[in-house]
């Protein structure tokens, strides 16, 4: 079973991967540093502050600084107890992806789908009431951990996998929000 599911998203990994090309290289590796989506994370602040107030918005930084480090943490903790090879570095794979960027670090889940899932997930649900297209906020870890496969640093299981422990702590992080600050 284990094994099909690894061929499976070894397939998939191709596919999507191979998808790239070279002209748009440049563009996804803008994509997938952090830094890079600074004014992003500005404009939803902002929109927080403006609807949370500045005791709730000082909380909401303090719960995400925390959902960031436990979603970090665990992704780390993952990836050094299964050992997964990325694909750029897995034998199997050469010759068959484009490997755009590679690191030398495990790649069972992927941090970048769980920590953009989390706080996606979180923020969502803080601000959907106030705005309508509050749903457009899922774009940001669709794209940013597309540029993980594209790349070539991990398989669609880690993201998958990613985005399940993004939003199971990223709904904890709102429902320990809602108890504690807000009080509901």
């Amino acid at each position: 079973m284990i094994d099909q599911l690894i061929a499976w998203d070894q397939s998939l990994m191709i596919l999507l991967n191979n998808l790239g090309s070279s002209t748009y290289d440049g563009l996804w590796l803008f994509i997938t540093k952090q830094l890079h989506w600074a004014p992003y994370f500005a404009v939803i602040l902002f929109l927080a502050y403006k609807k949370l107030g500045k005791t709730n918005f000082l909380y909401l930084l303090l719960c995400t600084a925390l959902l960031l480090v436990v979603t970090d943490q665990s992704a780390n903790l993952f990836k050094n107890y299964f050992m997964r090879l990325r694909p750029c570095n897995e034998p199997a794979l050469q010759g068959l992806i484009r490997v755009v960027k590679c690191s030398d670090t495990f790649s069972f889940y992927s941090g970048h789908a769980t920590n953009s899932m989390a706080t996606t997930v979180l923020v969502f649900a803080l601000l959907r009431s106030y705005y309508k297209y509050a749903a457009l906020l899922f774009l940001f870890p669709l794209i940013f951990a597309y540029s993980r496969i594209y790349l070539g640093l991990h398989y669609p299981g880690d993201i998958l996998t990613g985005y399940l422990f993004g939003a199971l702590y990223g709904y904890g992080a709102y429902r320990l929000f809602r108890k504690l600050v807000l009080k509901q």
